[in-house]
């Protein structure tokens, strides 16, 4: 186990808050979203025990469940720790499979749902409170005086989005400025050198994040998580891409330049992710101990330029490749 003050932090946009490049999620995919997910409480406490202070979880996420498993793994060690948790434009579904009820973003739901979390993960206030998805009807307004009043009252210390338009963090932002309130401090977005999930007008995900929401990200001054560096599991090795298609061809691009550095796919693919300056930590779902030595010493490995150019090339072919072979 390595030195955790030796792992570097850096400032999550203009905030006081200085957090590690990797932070550790909660949306795990193989495992419980629950309390009772006994491996994922030790995968959390070994995060902290090797120095990793920025953790994700959000309402949604088993509907509380993993909030919950992540206060019992921070229980006494809070102030080791970043909190970002998120709070989704819907209500707990009724049945496990079902639709959760639609919900606005008023200030009594963002309320309701804000005391729920700090209740949940055992603390009195949240390092960053953010709205998971849109609810595409609250106005800015509304959004920026309800978060402002969280701040002013201590429940929360800074506040963002995740999985909006660049058009309206932009909206949020000079809302809130007008009004003298606090801005939007942070974005978390999917972020990956594929991009299997498309935008809703089939456009690439991480080409829009870049075309738009990074230049948003320079001009305001804000942190960006970015999640999913394994492209929600199809970029993992085991996991066969069917032959011929675009995905298979950018993993056979991931694994000649991981043999060439030495180090492993995951490896690259995060590292890819962190070399946007834009970036300012890298979310993984980690569900074994070992993989976060792996994803930790990602956070440090530097790209050689002409690696760095073939790994571009090929996430730009995948983008132009991905949509037509999908939808044949």
């Amino acid at each position: 186990m390595g030195d955790p003050l030796a792992i570097p932090k850096v400032r999550f946009g203009t905030t006081d808050l200085h957090v590690t490049r990797l932070c550790q999620g909660t949306a795990f995919r193989n495992m419980q979203r629950s309390a009772f997910n006994k491996e994922g409480e030790k995968v959390l406490r070994y995060c902290l025990d090797v120095g990793v202070n920025f953790v994700d979880s959000a309402i949604a996420y088993g509907w509380g469940g993993s909030e919950e498993l992540l206060g019992k793994a921070i229980a006494g060690r809070r102030d080791q720790i970043v909190i970002c948790t998120k709070v989704p434009p819907t209500r707990a579904p009724q049945s496990e499979n079902g639709p959760g009820e639609p919900a606005r973003f008023t200030q009594s739901h963002l309320e309701s749902q804000l005391e729920g979390s700090l209740t949940r993960l055992g603390t009195d206030y949240l390092d960053l409170f953010l709205l998971h998805s849109p609810d595409s009807v609250t106005p800015a307004a509304e959004i920026c005086a309800s978060m402002d009043s969280f701040v002013g009252a201590g429940k929360i210390r800074y506040w963002g989005v995740s999985n909006h338009s660049a058009e309206f963090v932009k909206e949020l932002y000079a809302t809130a400025m007008g009004a003298g309130s606090s801005p939007p401090a942070g974005i978390e977005d999917y972020y990956t050198i594929a991009g299997v999930s498309t935008a809703d007008d089939l456009q690439s995900r991480p080409r829009l994040l870049e075309s738009d929401m990074f230049p948003a990200v320079r001009e305001l001054g804000l942190g960006v998580l970015a999640f999913s560096p394994m492209d929600q599991g199809h970029l993992a090795p085991g996991r066969e891409p069917e032959p011929g298609s675009p995905l298979e061809r950018i993993c056979q691009t991931l694994d000649a330049v991981a043999a060439d550095l030495s180090v492993s796919r995951a490896e690259v693919c995060v590292a890819w992710v962190l070399a946007r300056p834009e970036v300012t930590s890298v979310l993984a779902g980690i569900e074994q101990r070992s993989h976060v030595d792996q994803m930790l010493a990602a956070t440090s490995l530097a790209i050689p330029p002409e690696q760095k150019k073939t790994l571009d090339e090929a996430s730009e072919r995948f983008s132009k490749q991905w949509i037509t072979y999908h939808d044949r």
